[in-house]
């Protein structure tokens, strides 16, 4: 019998009509001979609001915490009541029980956090779980309501091993290729559909921990991983990955299918179909992840695998906003690496990740591409590191750019590329402001002014034809 592991988005869990009409894709899947482990999200921003909540019980703000977390509770337990509207008494009340003691545990957790006016990562961690473990059961009890037997999991519970490196937590596969089967085979094989929470983990000592944002998508290829399941199934609102951001390109299409590398590429670097972690796990055992619209479920969607047919150099061209680029000069930094190294320890050691990097041919200074908010504490760690230093003489920062990039693995020994790249570039007039490409030649980046993004996207989209050949 197939296995497969589904994830649902927020969207797709927002309310009851949501979880019901995502519960019959489950359901429909079933009738067709195959097990179902579902992953799930906390409903649509809600994840922000336990974020928000947190920081707002650390400011002392009690009597705004404890309205907000009434109101969260009232709309869980409206889903609930809609859930089972048709369905006998019995049947509702354990599922009402089971929210309304999660919400008891979430008052306390944020009146710990006003108490000491002091927010953990842990605590963090801990508080923002709620989302997905709160709409786990009713997803489950959904499927129930459906006609399927169900139970829900914490990913902890599941057996999702972590570090403890709360708030963006990395998964001990090793340990969880044991503790995942061990959990959930023997649920597959009486015949139920484990319901998990996604982005939530455990570290060894059990305590809660989470994977980072759109870690729901990396929760689903981690079981898929360790089951091992057939496939992993990533459900969203839109038909699979596009050439480029319907938003900005009205022509975009469809991508039939996505090698690993190429949609890491565009996970990366902005495309916001999946988890840029999300691959690692299925990578090594080839298991295919396919991207699918719950609105159009007869659409194949995108698969991605180990090797995609190649319809030209490149498959999509995506970006990333709201960034800022960080100068760091000295003379000191001229024929030695010391300097260098230290700026990227200390940034690695801080967890502020760098998009793209760019060094000048004499090596007295070096470009950082990075979010705007991490710029700003990179800028301030720099300071203190190399105060009264001559080692950094200058540390300049550029605001409101954007990083463009081409995807696709057909960019590999193609001539030409980069030229009908920058072309398309020029011919709007559009200044670059870094050129970056990875040796893989699976993409090229350019770093432009962000009022000029769509005009680039654009540009860089039909100059490739990507709306005609894909």
């Amino acid at each position: 019998m197939k296995t497969v592991v589904m994830k649902f988005g927020g969207v797709l869990v927002q309310d009851a009509a949501a979880i019901m009409h995502s519960a019959q894709l489950v359901v429909q899947t079933a009738h067709k001979n195959t097990r179902a482990v579902v992953v799930v999200s906390a409903m649509a921003s809600v994840t922000d609001g336990l974020l928000d909540l947190a920081d707002r019980a650390r400011q002392g703000h009690g009597d705004e915490v404890a309205q907000a977390v009434d109101l969260l509770e009232r709309r869980h337990e409206d889903a609930v009541q809609t859930v089972f509207s048709s369905s006998p008494a019995m049947a509702v009340q354990p599922v009402v029980d089971e929210e309304h003691a999660l919400f008891v545990s979430l008052r306390q957790a944020l009146a710990g956090v006003a108490m000491l006016h002091e927010l953990t990562p842990r605590s963090r961690d801990l508080i923002v779980s709620f989302g997905e473990r709160c709409s786990a059961p009713i997803m489950s009890a959904a499927l129930r309501a459906a006609g399927l037997t169900s139970r829900s999991l914490t990913g902890g519970e599941a057996g999702i091993v972590t570090d403890d490196t709360f708030g963006s937590a990395a998964p001990l596969l090793e340990i969880a290729r044991r503790t995942v089967p061990r959990a959930l085979t023997p649920l597959l094989d009486r015949g139920l559909t484990p319901v998990v929470t996604g982005f939530v983990g455990a570290n060894e000592e059990g305590v809660i921990t989470t994977l980072g944002r759109g870690g729901s998508d990396y929760t689903a290829t981690i079981l898929g991983a360790c089951l091992p399941a057939d496939e992993v199934w990533i459900w969203k609102e839109v038909d699979g990955v596009m050439t480029a951001d319907p938003k900005l390109v009205p022509d975009a299409v469809r991508v039939p299918a996505l090698s690993y590398r190429e949609v890491m590429e565009l996970a990366w670097f902005g495309a916001k179909v999946l988890h840029p972690m999300t691959v690692a796990p299925v990578q090594e055992a080839g298991i295919p992840i396919r991207i699918r619209s719950a609105f159009l479920p007869a659409s194949p969607g995108t698969i991605v695998r180990a090797d995609a047919p190649e319809t030209g150099p490149v498959k999509a061209v995506t970006s990333i906003r709201k960034l800022t680029a960080l100068t760091i000069g000295g003379a000191a930094m001229i024929g030695t690496s010391d300097v260098v190294s230290r700026v990227f320890d200390l940034l690695a050691t801080a967890q502020l990740p760098v998009l793209m990097i760019s060094q000048s041919s004499s090596m007295a200074n070096v470009s950082l591409v990075m979010t705007q908010t991490d710029a700003e504490r990179a800028t301030r760690l720099l300071h203190k590191e190399f105060v009264g230093s001559t080692a950094i003489r200058d540390i300049t920062a550029t605001p409101h750019v954007a990083v463009v990039a081409v995807v696709g693995d057909g960019m590999r020994g193609t001539p030409g590329v980069a030229a009908r790249l920058f072309t398309s570039l020029a011919s709007e007039n559009i200044n670059l402001l870094m050129i970056a490409q990875g040796s893989s030649e699976v993409n090229i980046s350019v770093l432009i002014a962000e009022k000029e993004v769509q005009r680039a996207v654009r540009a860089i989209h039909a100059a490739f034809g990507l709306a005609a050949t894909t």
